[in-house]
């Protein structure tokens, strides 16, 4: 069984990845097949955990492909917070927010104002999680994880799921925050409490 971390980006993925290393009976990474094109795209090895928010431009792909054979996850975060994050990447030209204002929403990111750009990462985070939501609504294996919840998340998906390993470290894993935007990331600040 595959299993597939759908998100908006900005949301604890890579870290969420991270921390599914320490199972034992499935292999799992972050973003590992984006450069490939066509069928080969999806081609990921039996028992395998995916993060990658570009699925959610794939889900009539992703469907047609794993349909109810997979574990779905939707991994959600507040959305003023995902927003914010977006924001502060408007530099990154291979940033997915880059991409949708300029490739989708065909809107100039210099020509914009300090709202416009916030407004636009706004839109971003719910047009994608609606995706997700349409796409997942007649999936049988899923579930939503919350950034604000991701250890009781992690917990309750490896019972789910049947994923063994060692889920102590799992749980460590999420303590390091991964390819956050600051220095100071997220979850040492939800865990810090």
């Amino acid at each position: 069984m595959n299993v597939f971390i759908l998100c908006t980006g900005r949301s604890g993925s890579t870290t969420f990845i991270k921390a599914c290393k320490h199972a034992d009976n499935f292999t799992a990474s972050h973003e590992s097949r984006v450069k490939e094109l066509g069928a080969s795209r999806l081609n990921y090895p039996e028992n395998h955990i995916e993060g990658d928010n570009r699925l959610s431009w794939m889900l009539g792909e992703l469907d047609e492909k794993y349909s109810n054979d997979a574990f779905y996850i939707h991994l959600t975060r507040d959305r003023a917070q995902t927003a914010r994050s977006f924001n502060q990447r408007w530099n990154f030209k291979s940033s997915i927010i880059f991409a949708f204002a300029e490739g989708i929403k065909m809107r100039r990111y210099r020509r914009l104002s300090k709202d416009e750009k916030y407004q636009l990462c706004l839109d971003y985070y719910d047009t994608v999680n609606k995706n997700i939501q349409f796409f997942l609504k007649d999936k049988t294996q899923k579930m939503t994880i919350d950034l604000s919840d991701i250890k009781n998340g992690l917990i309750e998906f490896w019972e789910k799921a049947g994923v063994q390993g060692n889920i102590e470290e799992a749980v460590k894993e999420l303590n390091v925050s991964h390819n956050a935007t600051k220095k100071k990331g997220i979850f040492k600040k939800l865990f810090s409490k």
